[in-house]
């Protein structure tokens, strides 16, 4: 018997996905959580086999409590069930430790395979997430303008895109503000950009954004 705990919420979704899983001969719903921190507790106490986890919660989202059941315990295979393709998200989460990521369009039967693939240890990716991924490598792969830039640069120019002006760059890097207009004239025209806004659009079309503990 498959063991599943259901994270999500909202509470018609948990229910309708319940009541289809309980007339399966081989899944058993060991419990329901109707947040992140309250999945990552069950997923502790309960130790299921798969953990369908939604993503956008109050309290902790999909992505901090997908880190966290993965780290206490990385027996838990856990299956992403999102209305959402946010690139940010897609990759958080896998990075974060989640298995599968299906969308919440995916029929009844499709996800209850999901979870017989993922007590299996297969991963089963929506054909859209798939599609993120292999594009994500192959930007990898390929050179990029920003692989000429500095460290500081590279510094520099994610707190452009967090909208810091020259003054704030400065006092949060302790450097001068003729430094900071320096390495802004360097990064422009390593990134071939011409202002700040392009140069923001330039670190959210490439996943440059800073990792930032919550």
């Amino acid at each position: 018997m498959i063991r599943v705990l259901l994270v999500d919420d909202h509470e018609m979704v948990r229910m309708g996905l319940s009541a289809y899983l309980e007339m399966q001969k081989d899944i058993e719903v060991v419990g329901e959580a109707s947040n992140g921190s309250e999945g990552v507790r069950l997923a502790k106490e309960l130790k299921p086999d798969v953990v369908v986890m939604d993503l956008v919660m109050e309290i902790m989202n999909g992505v901090e409590a997908t880190r966290a059941i993965c780290r206490e315990n990385d027996a838990s295979r856990i299956i992403v069930l999102s209305s959402f393709l946010d690139d940010d998200q897609v990759y958080s989460v896998l990075e974060a430790g989640a298995l599968s990521y299906l969308l919440k369009t995916a029929k009844a039967e499709q996800i209850a395979e999901a979870i017989r693939a993922a007590a299996r240890g297969e991963s089963v990716m929506e054909s859209k997430v798939t599609g993120k991924m292999l594009s994500r490598i192959r930007r990898r792969e390929e050179p990029q303008l920003h692989d000429a830039l500095t460290s500081r640069e590279l510094e520099v120019l994610r707190l452009i895109a967090e909208g810091k002006t020259n003054q704030e760059i400065a006092e949060e890097l302790f450097i001068a503000m003729g430094t900071v207009k320096t390495h802004i004239t360097s990064i422009f025209a390593k990134l071939e950009v011409e202002d700040r806004t392009n140069a923001a659009l330039y670190v959210h079309r490439h996943g440059l954004k800073s990792q930032k503990k919550i």
